[in-house]
This record gives C-alpha cells, structure tokens and sequence, in this order.
C-alpha cells in the first residue's frame, strides 16, 4: 500500500491486489507472452519476479509455415525451445480490458478473401490461405514486420489500476510531478512488472522542467488530450531552461544503442549467408547462450562491406568510413539447435560474411525501463510563433525502454519532435496527434514522429500536421524493423522517409498524404539522399511502401546496392527517377499503383494475425 503525505492538493488512493496484464492472441485458451530473460533488473534495482501470471516467465516460438526464414547451413544436435504458442484468447482473471484495436493485438484472421477485382502481389502471392515471400536474384525479399510494438504484437496495452493521483499546484509543476513519480517507483514491482498508474487530474500543469518517467512499470496518465483543461490534462511546458530541453523523457535516459555487452559472452555468426527475414543462424559457441537470453547481433561496417554498397553513395560529400555504420539489431532468443540459434524478429538486411565477420553478444540490461506507458494527456509548448526556437524542443523522448507504450496523446509546437524513440525496442505510439511545430523550416527540425536508433516500434492511428518529416526514421543503421500504420499526414513541408545512413526495415502501411506545402513534393521517400545533410547517402534499405496515398505529392521509391526497397499498391505517383528523385540511382520495385483491391490491404495486420495464429 502507498500513503501519500498531505501536501497541498496530492491525494493518494489506495489500491489492493495483483495488477494482472493480460495477453492477446487468437481465440481459444490461455494467453502468448514474450518474457524468458529470467531475473531482470529493473531502473530502480528491483528484480523483476519470473513466476506468476501475465508478462513475464514465457518465449513464445511463434511458427510461419510459408516464411523461410532459415539462414545457410543447419546442424543436427540437441534442441531447446520455450514453450510453442498457446492461440487461445487470454483467460478471464488475467485479461486486459486494453483496446487491442489501437494497439496492434491481433485475432486469428478469417480466410483471405479474394473477390472480383482483387489483387495479390507478384513478390507476395497467397498460397494456402498464407501469405508467402519471393526474393530476387540477390535474396532480396519483404520481410516480416508483424514484431514491431508492445511485446511484439503478442499482448495489448495493460489498462494499469490506478494507485496515485494528484492534481496540479500554481507555478511549476516540475518537481509536484517527479515526486509523484518517484514515490510510486519506489514500491514493489508486481508479478507481471507493473507498479500502478499515477493519475494527473484534469487541469494546467506547468512545466519548467524535464520530468523524467525513468522506473519500470509506472504508468503516466491524464484525464484526456483534449483542448479543454477542465475535463483534459495539460502539461504546458514554459521557458527555455535549459535550451530546447525535452518535456518527458520515457526510460532510463540513456541512448547507448545497446552497446552494454556482458563479459565474454560473444560469439561470431558462422552461416555464410544469413539472408534478410531469416530468424535462424550458426554461431561458433552456441553454449555461451541460453533461450531467453536478449542478444545484440553486429554486422560491421568493412571495407568490403562499404564497397558493396558504393560507400553509403552520398553523391559530393566524403564516403562512410569504415567502423562508421555497423548494422546492428536487438534481439531474444526464442530456441536453440545445435549451433543454430533463431531470435524473435528477422535481421532486416543481409549478413554476409564474405564482406563482414558478424557477431552475437548477450546484452548487459542493467538499468534498462520496462513496462512502462504515457496516455491520455497533452503537451502543449509555449513558443512565440513563426521561426522561434527558444522553447523546450520535443514533448517525449523514450530512451533506454522496451515494452513501452504512448497513447491517445497529443503535442503542439515542438521543435525537433512529439514523440522520439531512441534505444528503445518493442515500442508502442497509439493514437497520437503531432501538431504544428515551430521552428525554422530546415534541417534537423520537425520530425513530428521520430524514431532514432530504435526497433520494433509501432506507430499505429497517429496524425502528424505542418511539420517536415512527419514519419521518419533518423537513426541510421542502429534503426529497423519500424511500422507506420494506419495514420495520417498532413501539411508536410518535406517527406516521410529514412532519413539518412542504412536505416533498414521500415513499413509505410496504409498512410495517407493531403495538403503538401507544394503540389508535386517529394512526400514519402525510400531512397537515396547523395550529399544532403552529412553523406546522409542510401537512408533506406528493404523497406516498403504498402497501399500508400501519396495525394497531391510523389513518392520515390530506389534500389540501393545488395538491397531493395518497395512500393505496392497504393494511390498517386511512385517513381525512382530523377526528378522527382534528387539524385539518379536504379528505381526501386514498384507495382499495382492506382490499382484498388490490394490483397491483403494492411500487409501489418496479416503478417501479425499469420503468425500469432501459427500459419
């Protein structure tokens, strides 16, 4: 139990009992959950508990019968696995009553129609009732993005019982919040890593500060993200101090890009060739690891590697360097065979040994902020209008997370951005508004949704306004395995795009495009970007464009070296030439533009319900 000391307006509230997070999947039985790392520690120092119910304690080994995803070469030898997936619905007690619309959680889908009219993808026709993957000459081939967000799609968002609740205080409510905070991070950890949702009443809290969300399993929580501070929450952050400061920061703070490797623990990748989608490899040592074990897997950037891909071709500017963009992914073992490991998410690029030596590392996750959310608020920015810049520069900065979530949210006039993930992996954006920025029209500003140096992040039912990169990756080769779904864009002054430097595995599903500061704009861009910025060069790599609605502007879609990009179906104009493109490169794979009856029409959601459900 909590009390709360009676200062001011704080009221505590007090709440007995587990909090139960319940899992989603498919109709049936008990419910998948992701979990297997054991004991973890968690910001505050508190080992997060492995028995017990909801999220922790359990791999699923999800199956896609028609997804090879095997990497070269297998080796017969004693087999570890976790536990298969249970595809039955969660069971009552341990439910969530979150909403698995906005969330990503999927049901087992019904057959895949295909009336009169309808369409399937050369690259991903449908056989037996399941979607299947054909690669090129090179190997290339659509990966599957059905792992980004909150515990990989595999649980919704918890609906967290509150705990604490306060109310805002005249002036500053910089420390009002972070104690609240802090008091409710310093008690237990329930069995399913949560701690309990601090709730902010209805009203103006102003914040002349940073707060810092920064202990696993809190939840941050307003009446609403509405206008109205009488039945809505507002955070509205004042001042310049310090400059162009962050108004939540989500996490541990830190932005290492999960070079934390445990001692002796790394092992090279001995598969010659580990193609883009597997799941599967060869290490050399495979009694180093364990299933559950969260690993980090590096492909380094070589001469070799760097010739492969025309040295980041970044037109005038100087070449990458070697050691400069090592492809690097976040990863959980879910089994062990032999020498083969196989993680959750695909590599969404190649690792090909004959131009780099790659490796495994397990990772060190001391300090690392889980289970942790933000929902139901607004974060407005003062600013003085027009090019001003003198004002706190994004709303929240998720650093240092997994199983992370925002949701029903809204910011005004940032700077750089309203949401930004970085170092953070299985993270959830639901239902998020980005709004009219302020700041100079130029670069590095106005990246309404940003994610930099992240993976398996789901921003799903958002609307970006009025900004230059609405949804875009900035995080060179350290970011993959992103998904845009289901959102909105409107009034950009520049594209949605990977913005610079090898970003790999982005998915732009079912985004729609209205009122570019420009008929003809470039809105969305898979491609590549020469000497703009700092030798921002091939800024995407195997990403894909699916049912795209580009309006009034143009989306441009080129193959990088080794690589590919994609645009399937969609409205509007999808080109790989020069112009619209600003640099001359091969065009990318581009099919069924103005072509209605795409099947399926959300390439997300199928891929998500096929392997929840085992297909």
């Amino acid at each position: 139990m909590l009390s709360s000391p009676a200062v001011g307006p704080r009221r505590c509230f007090l709440v007995c009992g587990l909090f139960l997070v319940g899992s989603a999947a498919c109709p049936g039985g008990g419910a998948a959950t992701t979990d297997a790392s054991g004991s973890e520690t968690a910001a505050t120092g508190d080992p997060t508990p492995t028995t017990g119910t909801a999220t922790t304690g359990t791999t699923v080994v999800p199956t896609a019968s028609a997804d090879p995803t095997v990497g070269d070469g297998t080796t017969s030898g004693p087999t570890t696995t976790a536990p298969g997936p249970d595809l039955g619905g969660a069971t009552s007690e341990a439910s969530s009553t979150g909403d698995d619309g906005t969330t990503g959680a999927a049901q087992c889908p019904p057959p895949l129609e295909q009336p009169p009219g309808s369409w399937t993808s050369q690259i991903v026709p449908v056989e037996g009732d399941a979607l299947t993957y054909v690669a090129d000459d090179q190997g290339n081939r659509i990966p599957d993005f059905s792992w980004a967000g909150y515990h990989r799609g595999e649980a919704p968002i918890p609906d967290v019982p509150m705990v604490l609740g306060i109310e805002p205080v005249a002036g500053d409510n910089t420390a009002h919040l972070q104690q609240a905070i802090d008091e409710l991070g310093a008690t237990p950890l329930g069995v399913d890593g949560l701690r309990g949702a601090l709730l902010l009443a209805p009203g103006e809290y102003e914040i002349h500060g940073t707060v810092r969300l920064r202990h696993s399993g809190v939840v941050l929580r307003g009446a609403g993200d509405g206008d109205d501070p009488a039945t809505s929450t507002i955070l509205r952050a004042i001042g310049d101090e310090p400059h162009q400061r962050v108004v939540l920061v989500v996490g541990s703070g830190d932005n290492d890009r999960w070079q934390a490797e445990l001692p002796d623990t790394r092992s090279d990748i001995v598969s010659e060739r580990v193609p883009v989608g597997a799941r599967t490899f060869e290490v050399a040592d495979p009694s180093l690891y364990a299933v559950g074990d969260h690993v980090v897997i590096v492909h380094p950037c070589t001469d070799a590697w760097l010739a492969a891909v025309d040295h980041g071709g970044t037109g005038d500017d100087a070449p990458w360097t070697v050691d400069s963009q090592p492809l690097v992914f976040k990863r959980q073992i879910l089994a062990i065979d032999g020498a083969a490991l196989t993680i959750d998410a695909p590599v969404f690029n190649h690792l090909d040994r004959s131009l780099s030596q790659s490796y495994v590392y397990k990772l060190d996750r001391e300090g690392l902020v889980t289970e942790v959310g933000v929902e139901d608020l607004r974060i407005d920015i003062e600013t003085q209008g027009g090019d001003d810049e003198d004002h706190a520069w994004s709303a929240i900065a998720m650093r240092g997370v997994e199983d992370a979530w925002v949701r029903r949210f809204t910011a005004l006039h940032f700077g750089f951005a309203a949401v930004t993930v970085q170092t953070g992996t299985q993270v959830t954006v639901a239902d998020a508004r980005a709004l009219d920025p302020v700041a100079q029209i130029t670069g590095e500003r106005m990246y309404n949704f940003d994610v930099s140096n992240a993976q398996q992040v789901l921003f799903t039912g958002c609307h970006a306004t009025n900004g230059r990169h609405h949804f875009v990756s900035n995080g060179t080769s350290y970011t993959s395995g992103v998904v845009f779904h289901r959102s909105t864009s409107t009034g950009p002054n520049a594209s949605s795009e990977g913005h610079r430097r090898w970003s790999m595995g982005l998915l732009y599903d079912n985004v729609v495009e209205s009122a570019p500061a420009k008929d003809g704009l470039v809105v969305l861009g898979l491609y590549n970007r020469g000497d703009y910025g700092t030798g921002h060069g091939w800024a995407s790599a195997h990403s894909v464009a699916w049912n795209y609605a580009t309006g009034d502007g143009v989306a441009v879609v080129q193959r990088p070296p080794t690589a590919q990009n994609y645009a399937i179906g969609g409205s509007g104009t999808f080109s790989g030439d020069k112009p619209p493109a600003p640099f001359d490169q091969p065009a990318g794979y581009i099919e069924g533009s103005d072509q209605a009856g795409l099947v399926p029409e959300s390439l997300y959601e199928r891929q998500l319900a096929e392997r929840l459900c085992g297909r």
